[in-house]
């Protein structure tokens, strides 16, 4: 029987092992972590009985039917819609930006073809094509509600100024010229009843798989193995000889009280002044459950450090130029794939994470009963 190492026990890792046994391979698989499931770790408060997501607010969405299907095999989805609200000096919005956070910042009752023609006149006609962030959205939404909604939140959330952001970033954010305030348009959409945690334990529950935790994967264990698919960060596995990838990192500030917090799973704090970048109130989360009391994680980012856990890519000029390093070194390499989000360097959300992972067990299956070379990277980080 083959043996398959797999490092990192998140979705990527347990997907991948959980089709590889299937195929009859004996799989280890190595977290240095205490836990399962990686950023999507969730488990229940102790003093609230909540169900937390440890790592911050993780909504299940997708419009592939496949991964839906799949991911619904392990664990019941329970309906939710995140309807994100805004705090901007003092007054409440709704995100993303609609006809109702049109109307109500404006101080107007526009109709849908209004409110296209209004904003079409606020947008920057000098700009052209937009070269970072900021000039995205000035032409994009114009300024009022480029510095209402996203100069100090994007300051906060990535350090930096808009500026030196790309403009790709601001283009996965819609805006709606109706009242549909799901922040998501995915056709399916969900929380799982018993938690992320829940279903990594079922992908992993089987006897050709042994689980590791707490246990660092070097880069001398994969000799033991005749594949190694590796989802910790890229330039770990080169021991950071040439530098380390830049990534932010999240703080959370827990706090517990009586009743009802906020009102609403999530808020962002979009001024620069608040420290924190948004409130997410667990128990609304799960809205079929029902708790006296209830817990809020106030969100702080900042630069990760040596020992934070990573969580954005910054993806600037700097941080290309070494992941071009280091996915060339990686092509080099012989028996190990990066697989996952710190592997390719890429932010990922989660059904994305299972459709690449269930396509690169396919892949490698393929390989291996033709005889064909495992691919380095089943995607292009360069891309």
């Amino acid at each position: 029987m083959k043996k398959i190492g797999i490092v990192g026990a998140g979705f990527t890792g347990a997907v991948l092992a959980y089709r590889l046994a299937l195929e009859g391979y004996s799989v280890d698989v190595f977290d240095s972590r205490p836990h399962l499931a990686g950023n999507c770790y969730s488990k229940r408060d102790k003093e609230t009985g909540v169900m937390v997501h440890v790592y911050g607010p993780h909504i299940f969405h997708t419009n592939d039917k496949h991964v839906w299907k799949f991911v619904n095999h392990f664990d019941e989805f329970m309906p939710f819609v995140n309807r994100v609200k805004a705090i901007v000096k003092g007054r409440v919005y709704t995100l993303p930006i609609n006809l109702l956070t049109i109307n109500q910042f404006f101080d107007k009752a526009l109709a849908p073809s209004e409110a296209k023609t209004f904003l079409a006149s606020m947008s920057d006609k000098s700009i052209d094509i937009p070269q970072n962030f900021e000039e995205q959205a000035l032409k994009f939404i114009g300024r009022d509600l480029y510095e209402a909604f996203f100069l100090g939140y994007t300051a906060k959330q990535w350090g930096i100024h808009a500026t030196k952001l790309r403009a790709s970033i601001l283009k996965r954010l819609p805006v709606r010229f109706n009242y549909d305030d799901n922040y998501y348009s995915s056709l399916y959409q969900g929380m799982p009843r018993n938690g992320y945690t829940y279903i990594v334990e079922k992908l992993l529950d089987h006897p050709s798989i042994k689980i590791n935790l707490n246990e660092c994967f070097e880069y001398g264990h994969a000799e033991g193995y005749s594949h190694v698919f590796y989802s910790g960060p890229i330039d770990k596995w080169f021991e950071y000889k040439d530098g380390r990838l830049g990534y932010r990192t999240l703080d959370f500030e827990a706090s517990r009280y009586h009743g009802d917090y906020q009102g609403n799973a999530v808020i962002n704090y979009c001024d620069v002044a608040v420290p924190w970048t948004r409130i997410s109130e667990h128990k609304h989360f799960v809205p079929w459950e029902s708790h006296e009391r209830t817990l809020i994680f106030k969100e702080y980012s900042r630069f990760c450090g040596e020992n934070d856990i990573p969580y954005y890519p910054i993806g600037l000029a700097k941080e290309k130029t070494l992941l071009k390093h280091y996915v060339d070194l990686a092509r080099q390499e012989r028996n190990v794939s990066f697989v996952g989000r710190l592997g390719t360097y890429r932010y990922l959300d989660m059904h994305i994470t299972i459709r690449e992972a269930l396509d690169a067990a396919n892949i490698f299956l393929m390989a291996q009963d033709k005889g064909h070379d495992i691919p380095v990277f089943f995607v292009d980080p360069l891309q």
